[in-house]
């Protein structure tokens, strides 16, 4: 396997491995209760991180454009999770 075809496929699979976290927590516990569309929401969300920060960190931007650039992605990932999940903002796709 390439080094490129392994960069690649840590990008696409490591982010996504993060869901089998509340997909194994269902099995235990009825406090967490997912959707197949709350599944694939988060999929996307971390998929469209994990690919803008997969951009910026092999871009020839400088390095401080590159860390906005990552930490922007996080902190938008992160706000959108929280908004999805409890709605801080009152918009019309909370959660609960």
């Amino acid at each position: 396997m390439t080094a490129e075809r392994k960069k690649v496929l840590i990008t696409l699979f490591a982010p996504l491995s993060l869901l089998l976290i509340p997909l194994i927590a269902m099995q235990f516990t009825s406090e967490v209760n997912w959707s197949a569309r709350d599944f694939v929401v988060g999929g996307v969300l971390l998929l469209a991180c994990s690919l803008t920060i997969a951009f910026a960190r092999s871009s020839r931007f400088s390095q401080r454009s590159r860390t906005l650039i990552i930490v922007a992605a996080i902190l938008i990932l992160l706000l959108l999770w929280v908004e999805l999940a409890v709605g801080i903002f009152n918009t019309p796709f909370a959660g609960s």
